[in-house]
């Protein structure tokens, strides 16, 4: 069980322009995504109350790989917090993966095709959760970041994030999963409050240990 420990922090996005769709984005990259059920509202529920017991890194880690599986189940997720160039990310990736989940971090920030397409699908969609297929038969099939996911089971992308004054990403949460594990309307409810702990899990590391930047298991 391991996370990769390069530094993260995530900004709560300002309310929807009124001007745009709530239209969410899934299927492939566009179509609706389905109500919460009780039993997954009951779950979140209880995400968000461990999401209040998030005070450091590896307590992060324990969140996203045990009880946020619950509703939102991924084989990784991956964190980006946008840099002060466009298209430029600070990445943290979390698996229980026996890959170093620095290696998804990387093929993130290199990853020419997949990224920007979900990036700019996301953006044309009223920012709503992006589904994106990374099958054989997916024009991403080759995307390095795509064989990385495929290495370890993962078929399907989920993306959602928060955007800036300016309607640009400011951060993204991705989860690497199986096809039909999860529908965006789970992703939609509960990545928002991922970026919003792993902000004061992040947080709280650099006071412990500042300056102690490296890869390791939590």
């Amino acid at each position: 069980m391991q996370a990769s420990e390069r530094p993260f922090t995530a900004e709560r996005h300002p309310e929807l322009p009124a001007h745009q769709s709530q239209a969410p984005v899934s299927g492939g990259t566009s179509g609706s995504a389905t109500l919460l059920d009780p039993l997954e509202l009951e779950s979140l529920k209880l995400i968000m109350d461990a999401s209040l017991r998030v005070h450091a890194r590896h307590h992060f880690f324990t969140w996203t790989q045990g009880v946020l599986q619950d509703l939102v189940k991924h084989e990784a997720l991956i964190c980006a917090l946008r840099n002060a160039e466009p298209m430029s990310f600070q990445v943290d990736s979390f698996s229980t993966s026996p890959l170093e989940p620095a290696l998804f971090s990387d093929m993130f920030r290199q990853d020419t095709s997949m990224v920007p397409h979900i990036i700019k699908t996301w953006e044309e969609n009223s920012y709503r959760p992006v589904v994106c297929e990374m099958g054989p038969a997916s024009q991403f099939a080759q995307s390095s970041l795509a064989r990385e996911l495929n290495r370890i089971g993962a078929d399907t992308v989920i993306t959602h994030g928060t955007y800036d004054a300016f309607g640009k990403p400011a951060s993204l949460f991705t989860d690497g999963k199986k096809s039909r594990a999860e529908n965006s309307a789970q992703a939609e409810c509960s990545k928002p409050h991922s970026g919003r702990r792993q902000g004061a899990s992040t947080a709280h590391s650099q006071q412990l240990s500042p300056g102690n930047i490296g890869t390791g298991a939590p």
